[in-house]
């Protein structure tokens, strides 16, 4: 047997040496290197850092709060928390505190860690068997233990065809069934259908649910996974199992306080709509005698705070009303970073990420709802010559950012250097539109085309969701140079939801969307599997025909890594030929904590910040400063 725990979940934030003030880098060894105090330079990726520790402040403001409560900003507000159903940026954030899982991501040594579990699991030589022993001890808020039950439980709620989940359980495609051991209770092995690259990672995403609250009349235990897996099992034929997934599926357990169940040290007691979700310490929980940075709970609130505005983003943190942000623009906080006041009270600077920001284009429209303006891709590609992005970057994000040409990060080894960027070119791009048909008949400056026997102007929607006031400034630019080819994009701004939701829907034209990105092998599955489209799931575009798929599904079980890396740069191609995004820049992150608070250590895998592990300065052996004094 042997012990393997170096891969992780995909999709995430990842790790990246930060050149920024008070911040000391942490290697494998412990070792501390003094950093440039260059707060406005873009931290570079280093191979030779695992995180960040920022120095806590010696001296404690007398202005400062003593509240032991932490105040995050993010600006935006999650769908819904439901356990399996909910998608997106906030929900694993928020669960990071009030649910647990098998596994979870070691922040600090970058690989996986045990969570639930004693260990790292023993792997047959086949990798194909997985076997874990849970940890004694855990229990639910009701004081039941933890069993083998929750989690047969959740994988098979996670896996029933009648939960609303398509884009979860594609992670669960490889599982082929789930044993308990019958000599120890605590002890289950996973059995796989093959070697994967992610067979370990996709537990650090499923958060395991009691059975007892929400399968109280145990329906789930009459079904096997095996059933639930087989594409001929007829589950809605099953009137328990139909009723109890209407039940599962119910909006309370998105949005009701109450309804939200689990692990974690932490559980919500508020969701005020719009405003702030507020998380309040358990008065006593397991993990209470834990020493694991992980498992502490130092604040006794934490606080979302819902803020979308960069005006008002900028009063509260001169105010000191947010503790942690790490959702400023790039304006916002190079604009922060002159007043004297924030450098006084807060750490702060930018990290380089892989995630990426992209335009959308909907290559598969019905037709009525939404009308056919991308279906080709020379039309698709004439757009993205109408796209500035050089110029984008300089105005909008104050040259940060690095150009890309498709999913995979540049700093990547399997990035395609091959694909050259896509230039700003008005008058390719009117050459590529006329070839298609797109001409402007009759002279009103918009170009037009009869599809399905009907003339149509080429005027779209162009989506994008009000979290940040960045997305309305892209979209009015892109707007601009698009109309300068005889295109016209009405703009339309959604609240976060909506605009995730539409996309799932396919109801729109072209929007505008960004994702997290990982340094770890990746599973393109949910982002350009044609199953992801039709399942309504993340493809959102409708990217993809059999020959991707059977290219998607290779990566998927291929551990070889010049082999898989050859085959990553095949599907970059082939994303890049079919422009179903029209990629844009690398992501920033833009970081900011408060000074009162010590063990700020920044994170190079999501969500950077552990504010579970924040510690108040105030009657902690930081001398008290008289207000005023800098």
């Amino acid at each position: 047997m042997t012990t393997l725990n170096d891969f992780r979940f995909i999709y995430t934030f990842v790790y990246f040496s930060i050149l920024f003030f008070l911040f000391t880098s942490c290697t494998k060894k412990n070792d501390k290197t003094s950093l440039s105090d260059s707060q406005t330079q873009i931290a570079t990726i280093s191979h030779q850092s695992n995180y960040l520790k920022i120095e806590d402040a010696t001296t404690f403001d007398s202005s400062w709060s003593k509240e032991n409560t932490v105040v995050n900003h993010v600006t935006t507000e999650p769908n819904g928390l439901h356990p399996c159903n909910d998608n997106s940026v906030l929900k694993p954030f928020i669960f990071q505190y009030t649910h647990r899982t098998i596994l979870t991501n070691d922040l600090e040594h970058l690989t996986l860690k045990p969570a639930l579990v004693k260990k790292m699991p023993q792997i047959s030589a086949d990798n194909l068997q997985f076997m874990y022993e849970l940890k004694e001890g855990i229990k639910w808020d009701d004081g039941t233990p933890l069993s083998y039950e929750d989690i047969l439980f959740t994988i098979k709620a996670v896996k029933c065809p009648l939960v609303n989940n398509p884009h979860q359980k594609p992670y669960l495609d490889n599982l082929k069934n789930i044993i308990p051991d019958p000599a120890d209770p605590l002890k289950f092995t996973l059995l796989m259908k093959k070697t994967y690259i992610q067979n370990l990672a996709f537990l650090t995403d499923l958060f395991i649910l009691q059975r007892k609250f929400y399968d109280p009349e145990n329906i789930l235990s009459s079904f096997s996974y095996s059933q639930f897996d087989d594409t001929a099992f007829h589950a809605e034929k099953e009137n328990r199992l139909t009723q109890w997934a209407n039940e599962f599926n119910s909006p309370k357990y998105s949005r009701s306080p109450e309804f939200i169940q689990g692990l974690g040290p932490y559980r919500i007691a508020q969701w005020e709509a719009g405003q702030y979700i507020l998380l309040v310490k358990k008065a006593t929980h397991w993990t209470s005698g834990s020493t694991d940075s992980y498992d502490a709970a130092y604040p006794g609130k934490i606080i979302f705070k819902i803020n979308q505005d960069m005006n008002s983003q900028m009063l509260e943190l001169k105010s000191q009303a947010m503790d942690v942000t790490t959702f400023l623009s790039v304006k916002t906080l190079s604009t922060l970073q002159h007043n004297e006041l924030f450098i006084h009270n807060y750490h702060s600077g930018f990290t380089d990420t892989y995630n990426y920001t992209y335009i959308g284009l909907n290559t598969k429209p019905d037709g009525i709802t939404r009308k056919k303006f991308f279906t080709e891709k020379n039309v698709r590609r004439a757009i993205a010559h109408l796209v500035p992005v050089n110029d984008l970057i300089n105005v909008l994000r104050e040259g940060k950012g690095t150009r890309m040409i498709g999913p995979v990060s540049p700093l990547k080894t399997e990035y395609n250097h091959d694909l050259p960027l896509i230039a700003f070119d008005l008058e390719k791009a009117k050459n590529l539109l006329d070839s298609a048909g797109w001409k402007d008949t009759d002279g009103d400056n918009i170009r037009d085309k009869i599809i399905d026997g009907v003339k149509t102007p080429f005027i779209f929607d162009l989506g994008f969701a009000t979290t940040q006031v960045e997305w309305k400034d892209l979209a009015m630019m892109l707007a601009e140079s698009f109309y300068k080819a005889g295109v016209k994009a009405e703009l339309r701004a959604n609240d976060f939801a909506v605009h995730i939701e539409n996309n799932k829907n396919h109801n729109f034209d072209m929007m505008l969307g960004a994702w997290a990105a990982s340094s770890q092998p990746e599973d393109f599955t949910q982002l350009w599997h044609t199953s992801s489209w039709t399942s309504k799931g993340s493809n959102y575009c409708g990217f993809g025909n059999e020959a991707s798929d059977m290219l998607i599904d290779s990566i998927r079980f291929t551990m070889d890594e010049s082999i898989r890396f050859n085959m990553i740069k095949r599907l970059q191609k082939i994303i890049y030929d079919e422009q179903p995004y029209i990629f844009l820049w690398s992501g920033i992150r833009c970081n900011a904590i408060h000074k009162r608070f010590g063990n700020a250590n920044l994170y190079f895998e999501r969500p950077g910040v552990m504010l579970n592990n924040l510690k108040l300065l105030y009657n902690s052996g930081a001398s008290l400063k008289p207000s005023g004094e800098m």
